[in-house]
């Protein structure tokens, strides 16, 4: 299985998550991913969801990471230097924060968290349906990758 790896520093500013949108944008293209496939926005969505996070709840950098396999499967990485697991929490009706994990865990296929190093890696992926021939197992499993912010 080949796999394509690409990664992003972003800094400890809640004005990072529009530059790491706009890069994963770009990025998500190269990849094949139509702008106009779902896919590409879910893939969107979700990294601004895990970048907030991070560098909102955590007030240290991060490492926005995006692994493309070549059967289609994409994996979203963003690691930060906090030892603190992450806390999902239950929105009630107008709180305009705390549905963040939700939103993650009802648009992935999967998602996690790992410690890593000093800090903690949460991630999620998403499989390519469409490039699945019917009646054969959905997506590709990608396996976790290291990074050390």
């Amino acid at each position: 299985m080949q796999v394509l790896q690409v990664q992003l520093v972003v800094g400890p500013d809640p004005a990072e998550v529009g530059r790491a949108r706009r890069w994963a944008r770009s990025r998500i293209a190269r990849s094949g991913i139509g702008d106009d496939e779902p896919l590409a926005e879910t893939l969107v969505l979700l990294i601004s969801e895990l970048v907030t996070n991070a560098v909102v709840h955590t007030g240290c950098p991060a490492v926005l990471r995006m692994l493309f396999a070549a059967e289609g499967g994409v994996r979203v990485e963003v690691a930060d230097t906090s030892d603190r697991p992450p806390q999902p929490r239950h929105a009630q009706g107008d709180d305009t924060n705390g549905r963040g994990l939700e939103l993650v865990d009802g648009l992935a296929d999967r998602w996690g968290w790992q410690p890593e190093g000093a800090g903690k890696s949460i991630w999620c992926e998403l499989d390519r349906v469409s490039s699945v021939p019917a009646g054969s197992p959905s997506g590709v499993s990608l396996a976790p990758g290291r990074v050390r912010c």
